[in-house]
Protein backbone atom coordinates (compact mmCIF):
# COMPACT_ATOMS: atom_id res chain seq x y z
CA UNK A 1 0.00 0.00 0.00
CA UNK A 2 1.81 2.74 -1.40
CA UNK A 3 2.07 6.07 0.60
CA UNK A 4 -0.51 9.01 -0.11
CA UNK A 5 2.44 11.41 -0.41
CA UNK A 6 0.62 14.73 0.09
CA UNK A 7 -2.75 15.84 0.71
CA UNK A 8 -3.86 16.17 -2.66
CA UNK A 9 -2.31 13.57 -4.91
CA UNK A 10 -3.56 10.41 -3.53
CA UNK A 11 -1.63 7.40 -4.51
CA UNK A 12 -3.98 5.09 -3.24
CA UNK A 13 -6.70 5.52 -5.08
CA UNK A 14 -9.35 6.66 -2.98
CA UNK A 15 -12.28 4.65 -2.14
CA UNK A 16 -15.84 5.73 -2.99
CA UNK A 17 -19.48 4.32 -4.07
CA UNK A 18 -22.06 6.46 -5.62
CA UNK A 19 -24.03 7.16 -8.93
CA UNK A 20 -23.73 4.68 -11.26
CA UNK A 21 -21.50 2.42 -9.44
CA UNK A 22 -23.52 2.55 -6.33
CA UNK A 23 -26.60 1.70 -8.06
CA UNK A 24 -25.03 -1.37 -9.59
CA UNK A 25 -23.61 -2.77 -6.50
CA UNK A 26 -26.99 -1.94 -4.45
CA UNK A 27 -28.60 -3.95 -7.58
CA UNK A 28 -26.45 -6.82 -7.33
CA UNK A 29 -26.41 -7.06 -3.38
CA UNK A 30 -30.09 -7.24 -4.21
CA UNK A 31 -30.31 -9.84 -6.14
CA UNK A 32 -28.62 -11.81 -4.10
CA UNK A 33 -30.96 -11.17 -0.77
CA UNK A 34 -32.87 -14.53 -0.20
CA UNK A 35 -31.18 -16.73 -2.56
CA UNK A 36 -28.24 -18.54 -1.34
CA UNK A 37 -25.09 -17.86 -3.17
CA UNK A 38 -23.28 -19.45 -5.42
CA UNK A 39 -19.54 -20.45 -4.55
CA UNK A 40 -16.92 -20.92 -7.37
CA UNK A 41 -13.82 -22.75 -7.02
CA UNK A 42 -11.50 -20.17 -6.10
CA UNK A 43 -14.46 -19.48 -3.18
CA UNK A 44 -14.03 -22.94 -1.86
CA UNK A 45 -9.99 -22.33 -1.73
CA UNK A 46 -10.55 -19.51 0.58
CA UNK A 47 -11.80 -21.55 3.88
CA UNK A 48 -9.21 -20.87 7.01
CA UNK A 49 -8.34 -22.23 9.79
CA UNK A 50 -9.32 -20.72 13.07
CA UNK A 51 -5.97 -18.73 13.23
CA UNK A 52 -5.91 -17.25 9.77
CA UNK A 53 -8.14 -14.24 7.97
CA UNK A 54 -8.17 -13.89 4.16
CA UNK A 55 -9.15 -9.66 3.69
CA UNK A 56 -10.02 -7.80 0.60
CA UNK A 57 -8.39 -4.59 -0.48
CA UNK A 58 -8.62 -2.30 -2.92
CA UNK A 59 -5.57 -0.95 -3.17
CA UNK A 60 -2.74 -2.27 -4.97
CA UNK A 61 -0.16 -4.58 -3.60
CA UNK A 62 3.14 -4.31 -3.07
CA UNK A 63 5.07 -0.25 -2.43
CA UNK A 64 6.69 -1.91 0.45
CA UNK A 65 9.48 0.52 0.82
CA UNK A 66 9.15 2.13 4.30
CA UNK A 67 11.81 4.92 3.01
CA UNK A 68 9.53 5.82 0.65
CA UNK A 69 6.49 6.09 2.92
CA UNK A 70 5.10 2.87 3.40
CA UNK A 71 4.64 2.12 7.36
CA UNK A 72 5.63 6.14 7.80
CA UNK A 73 3.50 6.00 10.88
CA UNK A 74 4.55 3.05 12.21
CA UNK A 75 1.31 1.00 10.79
CA UNK A 76 2.63 -2.79 8.91
CA UNK A 77 2.61 -6.62 9.38
CA UNK A 78 6.26 -6.39 8.85
CA UNK A 79 7.84 -2.92 9.74
CA UNK A 80 8.13 -1.52 13.53
CA UNK A 81 9.70 2.15 14.31
CA UNK A 82 11.43 3.58 17.34
CA UNK A 83 8.02 4.61 18.38
CA UNK A 84 4.49 3.16 17.89
CA UNK A 85 0.90 4.07 18.27
CA UNK A 86 -1.01 3.12 21.46
CA UNK A 87 -4.95 3.99 20.98
CA UNK A 88 -6.79 4.28 24.51
CA UNK A 89 -9.97 6.02 23.00
CA UNK A 90 -10.59 5.60 19.29
CA UNK A 91 -12.28 9.19 19.21
CA UNK A 92 -8.89 10.41 20.58
CA UNK A 93 -5.49 11.00 19.01
CA UNK A 94 -3.23 7.80 19.48
CA UNK A 95 -0.48 8.38 22.34
CA UNK A 96 2.82 7.26 21.02
CA UNK A 97 5.10 4.06 22.70
CA UNK A 98 8.38 2.87 22.45
CA UNK A 99 8.71 0.07 19.76
CA UNK A 100 12.34 -0.41 18.60
CA UNK A 101 13.45 2.34 21.11
CA UNK A 102 13.89 1.65 24.78
CA UNK A 103 12.13 4.47 26.19
CA UNK A 104 10.51 7.39 24.93
CA UNK A 105 13.26 10.46 22.99
CA UNK A 106 14.52 12.31 25.38
CA UNK A 107 15.45 16.59 24.29
CA UNK A 108 17.32 19.22 25.42
CA UNK A 109 15.70 22.32 26.62
CA UNK A 110 14.63 23.96 23.39
CA UNK A 111 13.66 20.86 21.48
CA UNK A 112 16.69 20.60 18.90
CA UNK A 113 18.35 17.93 19.80
CA UNK A 114 16.15 14.00 20.54
CA UNK A 115 18.30 11.49 21.53
CA UNK A 116 16.85 7.36 21.68
CA UNK A 117 17.98 4.33 22.93
CA UNK A 118 17.23 1.28 20.58
CA UNK A 119 16.38 -1.81 22.02
CA UNK A 120 19.01 -4.59 21.58
CA UNK A 121 18.13 -8.72 20.76
CA UNK A 122 16.42 -7.82 18.00
CA UNK A 123 16.52 -9.39 14.02
CA UNK A 124 15.54 -8.49 10.67
CA UNK A 125 13.36 -10.93 9.37
CA UNK A 126 16.30 -11.74 6.94
CA UNK A 127 18.16 -12.82 10.85
CA UNK A 128 20.21 -9.82 10.81
CA UNK A 129 20.62 -7.70 13.75
CA UNK A 130 18.87 -4.56 14.28
CA UNK A 131 20.70 -2.32 15.57
CA UNK A 132 21.54 2.12 16.03
CA UNK A 133 23.34 2.36 12.77
CA UNK A 134 20.15 1.20 11.22
CA UNK A 135 18.65 3.53 12.44
CA UNK A 136 20.55 6.25 11.21
CA UNK A 137 21.07 4.62 7.78
CA UNK A 138 17.21 4.65 7.35
CA UNK A 139 16.61 8.35 7.69
CA UNK A 140 19.22 9.82 6.15
CA UNK A 141 17.50 7.33 3.07
CA UNK A 142 15.00 9.39 3.29
CA UNK A 143 16.44 12.47 3.57
CA UNK A 144 18.67 11.61 0.52
CA UNK A 145 17.60 13.68 -2.72
CA UNK A 146 19.07 11.14 -4.62
CA UNK A 147 16.50 8.54 -3.57
CA UNK A 148 13.54 11.25 -4.24
CA UNK A 149 11.37 9.90 -1.40
CA UNK A 150 8.11 10.88 -1.16
CA UNK A 151 8.08 11.76 2.39
CA UNK A 152 11.80 13.95 2.09
CA UNK A 153 10.22 17.24 2.83
CA UNK A 154 8.85 15.44 6.20
CA UNK A 155 12.27 15.39 7.97
CA UNK A 156 13.67 18.74 6.64
CA UNK A 157 13.66 19.74 10.45
CA UNK A 158 16.41 17.28 10.81
CA UNK A 159 20.44 18.58 10.16
CA UNK A 160 22.15 15.63 11.76
CA UNK A 161 22.20 12.46 12.76
CA UNK A 162 24.80 10.63 14.57
CA UNK A 163 24.75 6.91 16.51
CA UNK A 164 26.83 6.32 19.73
CA UNK A 165 26.48 2.82 20.78
CA UNK A 166 22.88 1.95 20.88
CA UNK A 167 21.76 5.75 21.24
CA UNK A 168 20.50 7.79 18.17
CA UNK A 169 20.40 11.59 18.37
CA UNK A 170 19.17 13.87 16.54
CA UNK A 171 19.70 17.14 15.73
CA UNK A 172 17.40 19.81 14.57
CA UNK A 173 17.78 22.93 12.66
CA UNK A 174 15.27 24.31 14.77
CA UNK A 175 13.10 23.41 17.85
CA UNK A 176 10.32 21.29 16.78
CA UNK A 177 8.40 19.84 20.05
CA UNK A 178 6.61 17.40 18.03
CA UNK A 179 9.52 15.89 16.73
CA UNK A 180 8.64 12.33 18.66
CA UNK A 181 6.06 11.81 15.86
CA UNK A 182 8.78 11.47 13.25
CA UNK A 183 10.00 8.72 15.05
CA UNK A 184 7.40 6.15 13.98
CA UNK A 185 9.05 5.33 10.79
CA UNK A 186 9.32 1.89 9.87
CA UNK A 187 13.02 0.46 9.67
CA UNK A 188 14.69 -1.59 7.35
CA UNK A 189 18.30 -3.11 7.52
CA UNK A 190 21.19 -0.82 6.35
CA UNK A 191 22.14 -2.91 3.49
CA UNK A 192 18.76 -1.93 1.92
CA UNK A 193 19.98 1.80 1.78
CA UNK A 194 22.09 2.23 -1.10
CA UNK A 195 21.10 5.90 -2.16
CA UNK A 196 19.16 4.64 -5.27
CA UNK A 197 15.27 5.92 -6.11
CA UNK A 198 13.15 4.48 -3.52
CA UNK A 199 10.41 3.66 -5.62
CA UNK A 200 12.77 0.58 -7.56
CA UNK A 201 13.99 -0.63 -4.38
CA UNK A 202 13.89 -4.08 -3.67
CA UNK A 203 12.30 -3.84 -0.62
CA UNK A 204 8.98 -3.00 -2.47
CA UNK A 205 8.64 -6.46 -3.36
CA UNK A 206 10.52 -8.13 -0.87
CA UNK A 207 10.17 -6.73 2.25
CA UNK A 208 12.69 -6.88 4.82
CA UNK A 209 11.65 -5.81 8.58
CA UNK A 210 11.27 -6.59 12.56
CA UNK A 211 7.64 -6.54 12.89
CA UNK A 212 5.11 -9.72 13.80
CA UNK A 213 4.48 -10.76 10.12
CA UNK A 214 6.83 -11.62 7.15
CA UNK A 215 5.85 -11.35 3.40
CA UNK A 216 5.39 -15.17 2.17
CA UNK A 217 3.97 -14.90 -1.14
CA UNK A 218 3.13 -11.78 -3.40
CA UNK A 219 1.99 -11.46 -7.19
CA UNK A 220 -0.60 -8.81 -8.54
CA UNK A 221 -3.82 -10.58 -6.78
CA UNK A 222 -2.59 -11.64 -3.80
CA UNK A 223 -0.07 -10.88 -0.63
CA UNK A 224 0.24 -13.90 2.08
CA UNK A 225 1.32 -12.84 5.13
CA UNK A 226 3.06 -15.41 7.88
CA UNK A 227 3.36 -15.03 11.78
CA UNK A 228 7.49 -14.22 12.10
CA UNK A 229 8.75 -17.16 13.86
CA UNK A 230 11.75 -15.25 15.05
CA UNK A 231 9.87 -12.20 16.34
CA UNK A 232 11.28 -10.73 19.32
CA UNK A 233 8.11 -9.52 20.89
CA UNK A 234 4.77 -11.53 21.76
CA UNK A 235 4.24 -14.06 18.95
CA UNK A 236 1.11 -12.95 16.57
CA UNK A 237 -1.46 -15.51 18.06
CA UNK A 238 -3.24 -15.02 14.37
CA UNK A 239 -1.02 -16.67 12.28
CA UNK A 240 -1.71 -15.94 8.46
CA UNK A 241 -3.29 -12.85 6.71
CA UNK A 242 -3.71 -13.11 3.29
CA UNK A 243 -4.40 -10.00 1.20
CA UNK A 244 -6.61 -10.11 -2.20
CA UNK A 245 -6.32 -7.17 -4.50
CA UNK A 246 -10.10 -6.43 -5.35
CA UNK A 247 -10.28 -2.92 -6.48
CA UNK A 248 -13.76 -2.77 -7.40
CA UNK A 249 -16.57 -1.82 -4.55
CA UNK A 250 -19.45 -4.03 -5.73
CA UNK A 251 -17.32 -6.85 -6.18
CA UNK A 252 -16.14 -6.87 -2.50
CA UNK A 253 -19.13 -6.45 -0.95
CA UNK A 254 -20.56 -9.36 -3.25
CA UNK A 255 -17.83 -11.36 -2.58
CA UNK A 256 -17.63 -10.41 1.52
CA UNK A 257 -22.14 -12.05 0.74
CA UNK A 258 -20.46 -15.16 0.05
CA UNK A 259 -18.44 -14.74 3.60
CA UNK A 260 -15.40 -15.61 1.02
CA UNK A 261 -13.35 -12.85 3.58
CA UNK A 262 -13.23 -11.81 7.33
CA UNK A 263 -13.66 -8.06 5.96
CA UNK A 264 -12.95 -5.04 3.83
CA UNK A 265 -12.30 -1.01 3.27
CA UNK A 266 -16.40 -0.58 1.98
CA UNK A 267 -17.40 2.95 0.51
CA UNK A 268 -20.24 4.17 3.41
CA UNK A 269 -23.54 3.66 1.53
CA UNK A 270 -22.62 -0.14 0.30
CA UNK A 271 -21.77 -0.78 3.87
CA UNK A 272 -25.23 -0.38 5.09
CA UNK A 273 -26.59 -2.88 2.69
CA UNK A 274 -24.42 -5.24 5.01
CA UNK A 275 -25.54 -3.69 8.69
CA UNK A 276 -27.49 -7.08 8.81
CA UNK A 277 -25.01 -9.58 7.49
CA UNK A 278 -24.80 -12.22 9.79
CA UNK A 279 -21.33 -12.59 12.03
CA UNK A 280 -20.23 -9.36 10.50
CA UNK A 281 -20.38 -5.59 11.28
CA UNK A 282 -19.91 -2.60 9.69
CA UNK A 283 -17.27 -0.02 12.02
CA UNK A 284 -16.62 3.47 11.00
CA UNK A 285 -13.02 4.57 12.38
CA UNK A 286 -13.03 8.33 12.97
CA UNK A 287 -9.85 10.14 11.35
CA UNK A 288 -8.64 13.23 10.32
CA UNK A 289 -8.88 12.93 7.13
CA UNK A 290 -10.05 16.04 5.26
CA UNK A 291 -12.10 16.97 2.10
CA UNK A 292 -11.96 20.49 0.43
CA UNK A 293 -12.09 22.90 -1.98
CA UNK A 294 -8.61 24.74 -2.92
CA UNK A 295 -8.81 28.32 -4.90
CA UNK A 296 -7.29 29.18 -8.32
CA UNK A 297 -4.70 31.94 -7.28
CA UNK A 298 -4.58 34.06 -10.44
CA UNK A 299 -8.86 33.98 -10.01
CA UNK A 300 -9.94 37.65 -9.40
CA UNK A 301 -12.70 36.40 -7.17
CA UNK A 302 -11.22 33.88 -5.33
CA UNK A 303 -8.53 36.46 -4.35
CA UNK A 304 -11.29 38.59 -2.49
CA UNK A 305 -11.23 37.24 1.23
CA UNK A 306 -14.50 38.33 1.50
CA UNK A 307 -15.47 36.17 -1.31
CA UNK A 308 -13.93 33.05 0.64
CA UNK A 309 -15.32 33.22 3.58
CA UNK A 310 -18.66 33.77 1.74
CA UNK A 311 -18.07 30.46 0.04
CA UNK A 312 -17.79 28.88 3.35
CA UNK A 313 -20.96 30.03 4.62
CA UNK A 314 -22.91 29.32 1.20
CA UNK A 315 -22.26 25.56 2.07
CA UNK A 316 -23.87 23.07 4.47
CA UNK A 317 -21.59 20.53 5.43
CA UNK A 318 -24.06 18.54 7.67
CA UNK A 319 -26.05 17.98 4.71
CA UNK A 320 -23.21 17.59 2.16
CA UNK A 321 -22.24 14.21 4.79
CA UNK A 322 -26.01 13.10 5.14
CA UNK A 323 -26.09 12.92 1.16
CA UNK A 324 -22.77 11.86 -0.10
CA UNK A 325 -20.65 10.10 2.16
CA UNK A 326 -23.58 8.36 4.06
CA UNK A 327 -23.33 10.48 7.13
CA UNK A 328 -19.80 8.57 7.59
CA UNK A 329 -18.33 12.21 8.29
CA UNK A 330 -17.85 14.88 10.46
CA UNK A 331 -18.05 19.11 8.86
CA UNK A 332 -14.85 20.36 8.59
CA UNK A 333 -14.12 23.98 8.54
CA UNK A 334 -10.44 23.96 9.08
CA UNK A 335 -8.03 21.04 9.00
CA UNK A 336 -8.44 21.29 12.69
CA UNK A 337 -10.59 18.05 13.76
CA UNK A 338 -12.12 17.67 16.80
CA UNK A 339 -9.54 15.20 18.10
CA UNK A 340 -6.89 17.42 18.84
CA UNK A 341 -6.33 19.45 22.15
CA UNK A 342 -5.84 22.61 20.19
CA UNK A 343 -9.43 22.31 18.22
CA UNK A 344 -11.40 25.49 18.25
CA UNK A 345 -15.45 24.59 18.88
CA UNK A 346 -16.06 28.27 18.08
CA UNK A 347 -13.87 28.33 15.09
CA UNK A 348 -16.33 26.86 12.84
CA UNK A 349 -18.15 28.07 9.31
CA UNK A 350 -21.79 28.14 10.13
CA UNK A 351 -24.05 27.89 7.13
CA UNK A 352 -25.73 30.85 6.06
CA UNK A 353 -26.84 31.23 2.62
CA UNK A 354 -28.22 34.86 3.06
CA UNK A 355 -25.39 36.40 4.87
CA UNK A 356 -23.33 35.17 2.15
CA UNK A 357 -25.16 36.89 -0.27
CA UNK A 358 -24.94 40.01 1.68
CA UNK A 359 -21.84 39.83 2.49
CA UNK A 360 -21.43 39.04 -1.69
CA UNK A 361 -22.95 42.55 -2.32
CA UNK A 362 -21.51 44.57 0.38
CA UNK A 363 -18.08 43.47 -1.48
CA UNK A 364 -19.12 44.80 -4.44
CA UNK A 365 -20.28 41.51 -6.59
CA UNK A 366 -23.66 41.84 -8.06
CA UNK A 367 -25.48 39.63 -9.60
CA UNK A 368 -25.41 39.88 -13.88
CA UNK A 369 -28.13 39.29 -15.96
CA UNK A 370 -27.72 35.47 -16.02
CA UNK A 371 -27.62 35.65 -12.17
CA UNK A 372 -24.02 35.05 -12.12
CA UNK A 373 -21.89 38.08 -10.09
CA UNK A 374 -19.76 40.26 -11.50
CA UNK A 375 -17.83 43.11 -10.27
CA UNK A 376 -15.03 45.02 -12.63
CA UNK A 377 -15.79 43.13 -15.24
CA UNK A 378 -14.81 40.14 -13.51
CA UNK A 379 -17.27 37.39 -13.23
CA UNK A 380 -17.83 34.69 -10.08
CA UNK A 381 -16.48 31.69 -11.45
CA UNK A 382 -14.15 29.42 -11.47
CA UNK A 383 -13.24 25.46 -12.62
CA UNK A 384 -13.21 22.92 -9.53
CA UNK A 385 -11.31 19.77 -10.65
CA UNK A 386 -11.49 16.40 -9.23
CA UNK A 387 -9.98 13.28 -10.27
CA UNK A 388 -12.19 11.33 -12.16
CA UNK A 389 -11.79 8.07 -10.60
CA UNK A 390 -12.89 9.32 -7.40
CA UNK A 391 -16.39 9.16 -7.35
CA UNK A 392 -15.85 10.59 -3.25
CA UNK A 393 -14.40 13.71 -4.47
CA UNK A 394 -16.45 13.97 -7.83
CA UNK A 395 -19.55 13.74 -5.61
CA UNK A 396 -17.95 16.40 -3.35
CA UNK A 397 -17.56 18.73 -6.11
CA UNK A 398 -20.75 18.46 -7.44
CA UNK A 399 -22.57 19.08 -4.09
CA UNK A 400 -20.31 22.46 -3.58
CA UNK A 401 -21.26 23.92 -7.14
CA UNK A 402 -24.83 23.01 -6.29
CA UNK A 403 -23.97 25.12 -3.58
CA UNK A 404 -22.22 28.01 -5.02
CA UNK A 405 -25.53 28.43 -7.88
CA UNK A 406 -27.82 30.35 -5.08
CA UNK A 407 -25.10 32.42 -4.16
CA UNK A 408 -24.55 33.28 -7.90
CA UNK A 409 -20.99 32.13 -7.92
CA UNK A 410 -21.11 29.72 -11.70
CA UNK A 411 -18.49 26.77 -10.25
CA UNK A 412 -17.34 24.48 -13.71
CA UNK A 413 -16.58 21.17 -13.08
CA UNK A 414 -13.67 19.22 -14.84
CA UNK A 415 -13.11 15.51 -14.31
CA UNK A 416 -9.38 14.56 -14.68
CA UNK A 417 -6.13 13.33 -13.58
CA UNK A 418 -3.12 14.14 -11.27
CA UNK A 419 -0.56 14.07 -14.22
CA UNK A 420 -3.27 16.66 -16.15
CA UNK A 421 -3.25 19.38 -13.44
CA UNK A 422 0.62 19.60 -13.61
CA UNK A 423 1.33 23.01 -14.84
CA UNK A 424 -2.87 24.29 -13.89
CA UNK A 425 -2.92 24.24 -10.31
CA UNK A 426 -3.00 28.62 -9.68
CA UNK A 427 -5.86 28.20 -12.75
CA UNK A 428 -7.97 25.80 -11.01
CA UNK A 429 -9.59 24.95 -8.08
CA UNK A 430 -9.31 21.24 -6.80
CA UNK A 431 -10.86 19.02 -4.41
CA UNK A 432 -8.52 18.20 -2.26
CA UNK A 433 -7.43 15.42 0.53
CA UNK A 434 -5.16 15.78 3.43
CA UNK A 435 -4.22 14.45 6.82
CA UNK A 436 -1.92 12.10 5.89
CA UNK A 437 0.44 13.13 8.80
CA UNK A 438 -2.30 13.67 11.70
CA UNK A 439 -0.16 12.44 14.61
CA UNK A 440 1.15 15.74 15.00
CA UNK A 441 -0.88 18.96 14.74
CA UNK A 442 2.02 20.73 13.25
CA UNK A 443 2.18 18.43 10.15
CA UNK A 444 -2.12 18.66 10.19
CA UNK A 445 -2.09 22.29 9.33
CA UNK A 446 1.17 23.85 8.68
CA UNK A 447 1.92 23.48 5.11
CA UNK A 448 -2.57 23.64 4.27
CA UNK A 449 -2.37 27.06 6.16
CA UNK A 450 1.22 28.34 5.34
CA UNK A 451 1.75 30.50 2.54
CA UNK A 452 3.88 28.37 0.44
CA UNK A 453 7.63 27.41 1.21
CA UNK A 454 10.38 26.46 -0.57
CA UNK A 455 9.98 22.77 0.17
CA UNK A 456 6.29 22.83 -0.05
CA UNK A 457 4.40 20.66 -2.13
CA UNK A 458 2.22 21.97 -4.84
CA UNK A 459 -0.64 20.33 -3.47
CA UNK A 460 -0.19 21.95 0.02
CA UNK A 461 -2.21 25.81 -0.44
CA UNK A 462 -1.62 25.55 -4.23
CA UNK A 463 -3.44 29.27 -4.37
CA UNK A 464 -1.00 30.41 -2.26
CA UNK A 465 -3.52 32.74 -0.13
CA UNK A 466 -2.64 33.15 3.43
CA UNK A 467 -1.23 36.02 5.36
CA UNK A 468 1.66 37.07 7.10
CA UNK A 469 -0.18 36.95 10.95
CA UNK A 470 -1.02 32.75 9.77
CA UNK A 471 2.31 32.54 8.75
CA UNK A 472 3.60 33.94 12.45
CA UNK A 473 1.53 32.35 14.70
CA UNK A 474 1.97 28.72 12.76
CA UNK A 475 5.93 29.64 12.82
CA UNK A 476 5.53 30.37 16.86
CA UNK A 477 3.47 27.28 17.49
CA UNK A 478 5.80 24.81 15.12
CA UNK A 479 8.73 25.47 17.64
CA UNK A 480 6.98 26.67 20.77
CA UNK A 481 8.10 24.37 23.77
CA UNK A 482 5.47 25.51 26.22
CA UNK A 483 2.40 23.22 25.09
CA UNK A 484 -0.11 25.47 26.39
CA UNK A 485 1.24 27.91 24.31
CA UNK A 486 0.91 25.74 21.40
CA UNK A 487 -2.88 25.03 22.17
CA UNK A 488 -3.55 28.93 22.70
CA UNK A 489 -1.69 29.68 19.42
CA UNK A 490 -2.80 26.96 17.11
CA UNK A 491 -6.35 28.25 18.43
CA UNK A 492 -5.58 31.50 17.32
CA UNK A 493 -4.96 29.78 14.36
CA UNK A 494 -8.06 29.06 13.52
CA UNK A 495 -9.45 31.86 14.55
CA UNK A 496 -7.48 33.98 12.38
CA UNK A 497 -8.49 31.35 9.56
CA UNK A 498 -11.96 32.47 9.95
CA UNK A 499 -10.57 36.06 8.57
CA UNK A 500 -9.00 34.63 5.54
CA UNK A 501 -9.79 31.57 4.57
CA UNK A 502 -7.85 29.25 1.48
CA UNK A 503 -9.92 26.48 1.17
CA UNK A 504 -13.20 25.13 2.04
CA UNK A 505 -12.86 22.42 3.98
CA UNK A 506 -16.01 20.41 3.77
CA UNK A 507 -15.81 17.25 5.66
CA UNK A 508 -12.93 14.68 7.75
CA UNK A 509 -14.10 11.34 6.83
CA UNK A 510 -14.65 8.30 8.65
CA UNK A 511 -13.07 5.63 7.20
CA UNK A 512 -16.25 2.62 6.86
CA UNK A 513 -15.07 -1.18 7.28
CA UNK A 514 -17.08 -4.41 7.56
CA UNK A 515 -15.44 -7.40 9.99
CA UNK A 516 -16.18 -10.61 10.73
CA UNK A 517 -16.90 -11.02 14.30
CA UNK A 518 -14.64 -14.36 14.85
CA UNK A 519 -14.51 -13.93 18.58
CA UNK A 520 -11.26 -12.19 18.58
CA UNK A 521 -9.86 -9.12 21.35
CA UNK A 522 -9.03 -6.57 18.92
CA UNK A 523 -8.66 -3.93 20.84
CA UNK A 524 -9.35 -0.01 19.75
CA UNK A 525 -10.04 1.11 16.54
CA UNK A 526 -7.62 4.38 16.45
CA UNK A 527 -8.03 7.86 14.63
CA UNK A 528 -6.80 6.75 10.71
CA UNK A 529 -4.28 9.18 8.69
CA UNK A 530 -5.62 10.33 4.93
CA UNK A 531 -3.88 6.77 3.87
CA UNK A 532 -6.34 4.03 4.70
CA UNK A 533 -6.95 0.14 3.87
CA UNK A 534 -6.75 -2.95 5.56
CA UNK A 535 -3.67 -1.38 6.92
CA UNK A 536 -6.03 -0.20 8.96
CA UNK A 537 -9.47 -0.55 10.52
CA UNK A 538 -9.84 -3.01 12.75
CA UNK A 539 -6.81 -4.73 11.66
CA UNK A 540 -4.37 -1.84 11.84
CA UNK A 541 -2.60 -3.79 15.47
CA UNK A 542 -3.19 -7.46 13.97
CA UNK A 543 -0.33 -8.94 15.62
CA UNK A 544 -1.73 -7.95 18.96
CA UNK A 545 -5.12 -9.34 18.72
CA UNK A 546 -5.80 -12.30 21.28
CA UNK A 547 -8.63 -15.00 22.19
Amino acid sequence: MPHTGHPGKNTLKTLAASGAVLALALSLTACQEGAPAKKTAADASQTTAADEITLADAFELGGYNPTNGYAELGVSPMYEGLLGLESKDPHKLPQLRPVLATAMPTSNADKTEWTVEVRSGVKFSDGSDFDAQDVVANYKEVMNPATASEIGASYEMVDQINAEGNKVTFKLKYPYPDFPSRLLLGLAPSEYMKGGLASESPLNTKPVGTGPYVLEKLDSQKAVWAANPSYWGKAAQVKKLTTVYVPDDAARVSRIRTKEFAGSIIPPALANSLKNLEGYKVVHADSADWRGVSFPGSNAFCADPQARIAMNEAVNRKEIIEKVLFGAGKPASTPVSAVYEAYNPDAQFKFDLEGAKKRLDAAGWKPGADGIREKDGQRAAFTLAYTSNDTVRRDLSVAFAAAMKPLGVDVKLEGTTWDALEGRLDKVGILLGGGDKPYSIDTQVYSILHTREANTSQYDNPGNYGSPEMDKILEQARQSGDESERVKLYQQAQRQYLEAPNHVFLAFLQHTYVTRDDGWKTGNLTVEPHSHGVNWGPWWNLGQWEK
